[in-house]
């Protein structure tokens, strides 16, 4: 679209707003757009509706049709309303759960979508202050409910907000209930066809009774209860950057019987601003740093942080030298399965039907762990609504004891349908003492990770391209790995290239086109080489980015040879890097 026939799209767009039935604040806010002569902020408002996808909604907060607020919220809402009174006509009350984080805006959007479900003769349980997004999946399958949504923009900068979709099941929508929730969505064509008038006896508000059901779920994942009464003491700081990790994670941790939680008292405060990070994402290395503080200044062994919706964590572990290092989502994730199987085994409870899941970006270390302890691996794509789909087809046939994914997020048990954070902390923590038990560090158990099955490195790269020309650009650059994909990385030449859009691979040794057994299609590209590298590159589902994942395998023989591993990974990343122009 030419730039003057899009600014005469947006503009007729944002007058119908003037003139529709908003809110004054909400009309005064276009309007200083309108009035503008920079017409960015208009444009990027405007130029496109924001799209209730498959994960739902997520979005900068702001007044506009591509812009988080209680109009965009409230058709999202209705929409979602429509498809459950058609899908569910045959009961009598279709219940709902709603959820919502620290995030500005989030208890209004919260309230409003509860007005909006009764308003629609829903039944809703309302949370009566913030919670983690694992309990709304938990409260969501404990109170029998046909959905429930969660208002929250993960750990996305505080600009944002979003809305998360959930099935019965607990889970994020899939299909078809995705798309058919998205077209009835997509039929709200006015804003007065959204229901705003609730009906307070259908609005039911909880949280103690389900945060201890909750908790009392967790405590009985723990595999290892002696060694945690012996090394109860040990000295764990934790903070929830300000979001919803504060409601559950301390209390959940006490549960299992840890004695000695070391708070973050800055960061315990609850706050949308989030006033003492960058960002508020435990990916992000700077987001622990008063954290790791705290823990030098304490003497802590461990460091775990959760991020605003308490669906990821973060962690930090004390190296050789005693320094704290962070722990990738990679490496947190090979400690936690590596420990399940492991203890498993050790209890004699491994009967052949166990299995574990990871999404196709992580690392392809968990299938050597896997094989070799006989359980079955499934990978899937990225977000945690495909390791629940995984979780769901194989109820009561296989046992699910662990998955998740390089993006800090890790499921232990299945009572939850989504990434937790809660019982990812409680495990860590286990794992800790555990390793203690066996005169062993979190350090040195990573270590024997890698002794045992190869050194591996991973590297994840994301680049910001914002706005319609920042989509239009990302667009370009996967258009172009798929016309000219890569036939070497970091010297070693692609054996494999799979193109998840077209389910299709390419084996260049057998020069043959291989069909990928997927259950849908998904913008990913990877490439493989005969060393072992593997480079996955995909546009975020849920942030203006286009995202790489590298990562580098090297044999490793003794301790000795892991910090020349280490160099020699890293070198080659940087390469792979360079080729990329990243």
């Amino acid at each position: 679209m030419e730039e003057e026939t899009l600014l005469a799209f947006v503009t007729d767009k944002a007058q119908s707003w003037i003139k529709g039935n908003y809110d004054d604040a909400t009309k005064k806010e276009v309007q200083q757009m309108l009035d503008s002569e920079d017409k960015t902020k208009l444009i990027d408002a405007f130029y496109k509706d924001l799209e209730f996808g498959t994960g739902g909604l997520r979005g900068i907060m702001g007044s506009g049709s591509n812009r988080m607020n209680i109009y965009t919220v409230g058709s999202a809402t209705q929409g979602l309303s429509n498809y459950l009174l058609k899908e569910f006509s045959d009961l009598n009350e279709i219940k709902v759960v709603i959820g919502h984080d620290c995030r500005n805006n989030s208890r209004r959007f919260a309230e409003i979508s509860a007005d909006i479900f009764s308003a629609n003769g829903i039944k809703v349980y309302l949370f009566e202050s913030l919670r983690p997004t694992p309990e709304v999946s938990y409260a969501i399958r404990k109170l029998g409910c046909q959905s429930g949504i969660m208002i929250t923009a993960s750990h996305n900068p505080k600009e944002y907000n979003g809305y998360k979709a959930y099935w019965n099941d607990g889970a994020q929508v899939l299909g078809p209930h995705d798309k058919n929730i998205i077209a009835e969505v997509n039929r709200i064509a006015s804003v007065d066809e959204i229901r705003f008038k609730g009906n307070k006896s259908l609005i039911e508000i909880i949280g103690k009774d389900m945060d201890k059901a909750f908790i009392e779920e967790v405590s009985k994942l723990v595999l290892s209860p002696e060694a945690i009464a012996r090394h109860h003491d040990i000295k764990i700081v934790y903070t929830p950057i300000h979001g919803t990790g504060i409601t559950l994670v301390p209390d959940a941790l006490k549960a299992v019987g840890f004695t000695n939680i070391i708070h973050v008292p800055e960061q315990d405060e609850i706050s949308g601003d989030f006033p003492t990070v960058t960002s508020p994402n435990p990916e992000e290395p700077s987001a622990l740093d008063m954290a790791i503080r705290k823990a030098v200044e304490t003497g802590a062994e461990l460091v775990m942080a959760t991020d605003p919706d308490g669906d990821r964590f973060g962690t930090a572990i004390r190296d050789k030298e005693g320094n704290f290092i962070l722990v990738n989502g990679n490496q947190t994730l090979l400690i936690c399965l590596y420990y399940l199987m492991n203890r498993r085994e050790e209890l004699g409870l491994l009967t052949g039907k166990e299995y574990v899941v990871k999404t196709i970006v992580t690392t392809e270390l968990v299938k050597d762990i896997a094989k070799k302890k006989g359980i079955e691996l499934f990978d899937c794509y990225t977000g945690f609504k495909w390791i629940a789909e995984i979780i769901r087809k194989n109820e009561d046939v296989k046992k699910y004891i662990g998955g998740g994914e390089e993006s800090y997020g890790f499921l232990a048990g299945d009572f939850v349908r989504d990434k937790d954070s809660v019982s990812a902390c409680t495990l860590f923590a286990e794992i800790a003492a555990w390793g203690k038990d066996k005169g062993k560090t979190m350090y040195e158990l990573l270590e024997e990770i890698y002794l045992e099955y190869g050194y591996s490195k991973e590297v994840g790269i994301s680049l910001v391209r914002k706005g319609k020309e920042g989509a239009d650009e990302i667009e370009a650059m996967m258009k172009n790995f798929r016309t000219n994909p890569m036939r070497s990385l970091g010297g070693s030449p692609v054996t494999l290239m799979k193109d998840f859009a077209k389910l299709e691979a390419v084996d260049y040794v057998r020069n043959e086109q291989v069909a990928l057994e997927m259950p849908t299609t998904s913008n990913v590209i990877q490439f493989f080489t005969e060393e072992g590298t593997k480079l996955s590159i995909r546009p975020s589902g849920t942030e203006p980015k286009i995202k790489f994942y590298i990562e580098v395998r090297e044999a490793v023989k003794s301790r000795e040879d892991l910090p020349q591993a280490e160099d020699e990974a890293s070198t080659k990343i940087n390469a792979i890097r360079k080729e990329l122009g990243i």
